[in-house]
């Protein structure tokens, strides 16, 4: 083989190198799918306690769901919902907050409340809805929503 033939293979051994690794590197940034949501979670916690709020529990799980966010706005429990989108196109990630989607949470959030003894407890539902755009050095676009909606279901909770 030629060393003409051999350069240029390197070359494109090179260069499908550097698209190889480009690629890679959308996978190891935050905005990834599967790291997409725990860094919108972060993200959340950060802003939430730059706020005044003190984190209690992340990523809650329960046979009957889970809860992003358990925090303490002074005197008031609040179970937060992080919705984290990579675009805005398709609206604000918080509209990804269903009615079914509150019935879970409220479920959860009755369930916390129930084995720590808190029925009393003065709590709320928060939404936290970011748009982080892939790329490196894309900052996240955070909206806080306090009292996104009130418990939603059956029993001595809800209305």
């Amino acid at each position: 083989m030629s060393k003409t033939k051999l350069n240029s293979i390197g070359r494109w051994i090179v260069s499908c190198g550097r698209f190889f690794l480009q690629c890679l590197s959308a996978f190891r940034s935050p905005t990834a799918p599967r790291r997409l949501g725990p860094a919108g979670e972060r993200a959340a916690a950060r802003f939430l306690q730059q706020l005044g709020y003190r984190i209690l529990a992340r990523s809650h799980r329960q046979r009957l769901g889970e809860i992003d966010l358990i925090a303490l706005d002074g005197d008031c429990l609040v179970f937060v919902e992080v919705k984290t989108w990579s675009s805005g196109d398709d609206g604000d990630p918080s509209l990804a907050v269903d009615r079914r989607k509150q019935e879970r949470l409220s479920r959860a959030a009755l369930v916390y409340l129930k084995r720590r003894g808190l029925l009393e407890q003065q709590c709320r539902f928060d939404v936290v809805s970011i748009v982080w755009p892939a790329g490196q050095g894309c900052r996240p676009t955070i909206r806080h929503f306090p009292s996104a909606f009130e418990a939603v279901g059956h029993g001595q909770f809800f209305r």
